[in-house]
């Protein structure tokens, strides 16, 4: 089988034991432009806005300054902004900061890319060629629950907390840590469309075909502890 072909079988693996809203996510960073890889031509208003439109059936790339709209995402991933747009990102610290949103001593804990990526490739899954950087599943929480159990059976799981704010942060964080269970902002659940029962699990590439194996065990035990849990109920609760 094609390492091609190899991604559609993983994606249509895990969707036939979850149920997903959107596709798969995966993303990639880059040394270098890719070739054969449409190039994102428009504007959007952060770079997790790419993850709405590689959910709905889009393979591209993108370069540095696509993501300037954002320059929080454009922080968390490494990219500096053009000289006459530098002051956004304390403009919009400022904005967090007098929120209450962010306190400034938690700007330097936010994870972020090591270097600044040449182009950064958006797909689903099943449509990437090769090993992703990075997968991302949204999803409602019982689901979450299931990767997470599953990438803890693989042994690839994390014991980082959970992860809120900024949602872009996640990217590196699994990067460096392994799966990340995230709850997203409320720029990223705007930009993206993400529901309010849902919420984001990040995986490194390399880990999917691990976490899918140990999905098919992972599925069939929680519904032998489903039937369990409710027969117990049924069974001993009083009120």
């Amino acid at each position: 089988m094609s390492e091609a072909a190899n991604w559609i079988e993983l994606e249509k693996k895990i969707s036939a034991s979850l149920r997903f809203r959107r596709r798969p996510v995966a993303v990639t960073f880059l040394d270098s432009v890719p070739s054969g890889v449409e190039k994102f031509d428009g504007t959007e208003p952060s770079g997790c806005s790419f993850w709405r439109l590689a959910a709905g059936g889009r393979s591209f790339y993108t370069v540095p300054e696509n993501h300037f709209n954002c320059a929080v995402g454009a922080y968390t991933h490494n990219i500096p902004l053009s000289p006459e747009r530098q002051g956004e990102t304390e403009q919009t610290l400022k904005m967090m900061f007098d929120l209450g949103y962010v306190k400034p001593e938690e700007v330097p804990q936010i994870p972020r890319l090591p270097k600044t990526p040449a182009a950064i490739s958006y797909a689903p899954l099943g449509a990437v060629t090769s090993v992703p950087d990075v997968v991302l599943f949204a999803c409602k929480p019982t689901v979450a629950m299931l990767l997470s159990e599953a990438a803890g059976g693989a042994r690839v799981g994390t014991g980082t907390h959970t992860l809120g704010r900024p949602t872009c942060m996640a990217l590196p964080a699994t990067m460096q840590c392994g799966s990340i269970v995230s709850l997203g902002c409320m720029g990223n659940r705007v930009y993206t469309g993400l529901g309010d029962d849902e919420m984001y699990v990040v995986v490194r590439g390399r880990d999917v075909p691990a976490i899918a194996e140990a999905l098919s065990m992972i599925t069939e035990a929680n519904a032998a502890l489903n039937d369990y849990a409710r027969g117990k109920r049924q069974q001993l609760a009083s009120a």
